[in-house]
């Protein structure tokens, strides 16, 4: 079917034809094809595709098909306020950081992004920059040191830095069940200097939730389920690209192996000690651990315009007539 066999918004739906296995494809696309919203008819037109050319390529049977539904099935069911087995499954085809890595492209002097992950919540407190954001008595303390900054190189001031990691056993607050107040996550605001710095433990290798359909699939594939030490950060400031990153602990375990894909090299981290000139200017205890990490964020326009550059040339590549339209491509008719 080519873009002038689409049916025009408001007209009659277009007859079926008789149905094969050749022709449901061009006929699905057909009838989906009765939108004014342009890219929506693209994206319809292109996941149709590829899943009736999934189907036959595999030769998919019935059972397969089956467990499949079952396999979505269970992951809504599982879901919670609090846990989203959609992201989670996301996460691990490595689809999550595809997307971010399309939609927030990066210049080499820019921080670049991570997996949001499916443990964010929005009940984090505000707290003051030098704050605690543990209530774990146990673990290994350590201070962050941390700088937002443009990308050259002045800081950004008023953004807002939401936080949030595991306690010493590994586990997110929201994965207790005696859970009665955010723990372990916060929100603080940049000074005047682009800081911001604050009180927490030292992050731990821990495994995603693996008692749901998701982990079982891990488990099929023979994947484990484990994720490098790591702290998350998401940066937002009107004007600005919100950035979704976490910092990972160098020589960790599942350092090359994120069951998430979340790990970059540029975001895997050393770990310091506090002096005691430090200890003193921050009021804490000389020796513990002190993370340093100075972040660059890039403004909406910035990575507009860098998207919109790769996503021409990446179109050009692969041969396809399409124009942007609000940043996102779409058949150019004209």
């Amino acid at each position: 079917m080519t873009e002038s066999d689409a049916p025009k918004p408001g007209s009659a739906p277009p007859p079926l034809l008789d149905l094969t296995i050749d022709n449901i494809t061009p006929n699905t696309i057909r009838i989906n094809s009765q939108s004014a919203d342009a890219r929506l008819t693209y994206l319809m037109a292109r996941l149709v595709t590829h899943l009736h050319d999934f189907a036959r390529e595999t030769r998919l049977s019935t059972d397969e098909w089956m467990a499949s539904m079952e396999f979505l099935i269970g992951c809504g069911k599982i879901c919670s306020d609090v846990r989203n087995e959609f992201i989670l499954l996301s996460d691990v085809l490595g689809l999550s950081l595809l997307v971010d890595n399309i939609n927030h492209p990066k210049p080499p002097t820019a921080t670049e992004g991570s997996v949001l992950g499916p443990f964010h919540t929005h009940d984090a407190p505000l707290l003051p920059n030098g704050s605690s954001m543990t209530s774990d008595p146990a673990g290994e303390p350590m201070l962050a040191l941390c700088t937002v900054r443009d990308t050259r190189g002045n800081p950004i001031r008023g953004v807002n830095v939401d936080i949030w990691t595991t306690d010493s056993s590994g586990h997110y607050d929201v994965q207790h069940s005696e859970r009665d107040e955010p723990s372990e996550r916060c929100v603080m605001v940049t000074d005047e200097q682009g800081r911001f710095w604050f009180r927490g433990l030292k992050p731990v290798s821990y495994p995603i939730p693996h008692d749901g359909p998701v982990g079982k699939l891990l488990e099929r594939l023979k994947r484990h389920c484990w994720r490098p030490a790591h702290v998350h950060f998401m940066f937002s400031k009107e004007g600005w690209d919100k950035l979704v990153t976490a910092l990972y602990l160098k020589g960790d375990p599942y350092e090359t192996s994120d069951a998430v894909f979340g790990v970059k090299k540029s975001l895997v981290v050393d770990l310091e000690k506090v002096d005691k000139e430090t200890a003193e200017e921050y009021g804490v205890e000389e020796g513990i651990w002190l993370l340093r990490q100075d972040f660059v964020l890039t403004t909406e326009e910035e990575t507009e315009r860098l998207r919109d550059e790769l996503a021409t040339e990446a179109l050009k590549k692969l041969g396809l007539n399409m124009k942007l339209v609000d940043h996102l491509p779409v058949p150019d008719l004209d």
